[in-house]
């Protein structure tokens, strides 16, 4: 019984003063974790929350840079019903929205099929490197390239229209056209990024699923749409979440190559505050278009999380 209790006292010992030393342990893995994850949470509060904050509050205020900013309420928001220019910038941009969201992963899943189709490694890299590299060029290199191709006189696109017996077109200065020619310039600038996407994630479709569709008779539009696109929902979902959020920012490319106009044919709602931040320094009022923008983007992409549940498919 003596002995019995000695070694009970002593597994209790050891377990007391193991408990304060794994205790320890843990602490100090804590404090290593914290200490790699703070660089990001400093950033993040310096160059995103930061920022975000003053910009909700400037848009309570009328600010000029010049004399400090004066609270004056909702007024900046009650302007945004009765800016006629508002509703135009906020049309082109949906535009672009939703042409992006079709035209880039359209053509992308297409591209993205038929580079994972079966053929030498050499070939499958040059078109990947084809299709990919404009993705590597800054948005402004590309929009300079695109606007020199689109001039209506000395651009090449218009010389082969008319070598095939067409008619130059105005691709920058046309109401018409000019939106149409910042579409085309975003479509071909971003649809290799997620053609990779794609084709990462067909790479993963099993083929056990494909050849039991083949055996069970269905045809390859079949087996393409009933076992191919479920299987790949997830890529799809995430191409589709980061063009809207990409395509609401547009701005750069309509810069070089209309400038927003003619008029405001081709002007985005980014361009439209950046206008009213640093040409007419209407910063309160500029704050109020931003902190709109955000809120838009915020309730589309939460919408876009919640549809999600009825078509992407989770292994």
């Amino acid at each position: 019984m003596a002995d019995h209790a000695v070694t009970v006292t002593s597994d209790t010992r050891r377990a007391g003063r193991v408990r304060p030393a794994r205790s320890g342990m843990r602490r100090k893995e804590a404090i290593v974790g914290y200490l790699f994850v703070a660089p990001s949470i400093l950033g993040f509060a310096i160059f995103v929350l930061g920022p975000l904050i003053a910009v909700v509050w400037f848009s309570f205020t009328t600010f000029d840079v010049i004399s400090p900013p004066k609270f004056v309420g909702l007024a900046n928001y009650i302007r945004l019903f009765t800016d006629s220019r508002l509703g135009v910038v906020y049309f082109n941009t949906i535009v672009y929205v939703v042409a992006a969201v079709v035209l880039i992963n359209a053509l992308a899943l297409f591209f993205a099929v038929l580079v994972n189709q079966r053929m030498p490694k050499a070939l499958t890299y040059v078109f990947r490197s084809a299709y990919f590299f404009p993705s590597l060029v800054a948005l402004v290199y590309v929009a300079i390239i695109w606007q020199a191709l689109f001039q209506k006189d000395t651009g090449i696109v218009n010389y082969y229209l008319q070598a095939v017996g067409g008619q130059p077109v105005n691709w920058l200065n046309s109401d018409s056209q000019s939106r149409f020619s910042v579409i085309i310039v975003d479509v071909w600038r971003n649809v290799g990024f997620a053609m990779l996407i794609y084709v990462a994630a067909l790479q993963e479709v099993p083929k056990e699923l494909e050849e039991a569709a083949q055996i069970d008779g269905a045809g390859p539009f079949a087996r393409f749409f009933r076992v191919t696109l479920p299987m790949i929902s997830q890529a799809m979902f995430f191409n589709i979440t980061i063009t809207v959020i990409g395509a609401f920012q547009i701005y750069e490319s309509i810069i070089v190559l209309t400038n927003g106009g003619p008029g405001d044919s081709t002007r985005s709602v980014v361009m439209y505050i950046a206008e009213k931040a640093f040409s007419d320094f209407q910063l309160g009022y500029a704050s109020a278009i931003s902190v709109t923008l955000f809120l838009i983007v915020l309730v589309v992409t939460l919408i876009q999380f919640r549809v999600r549940r009825a078509w992407v498919h989770f292994e």
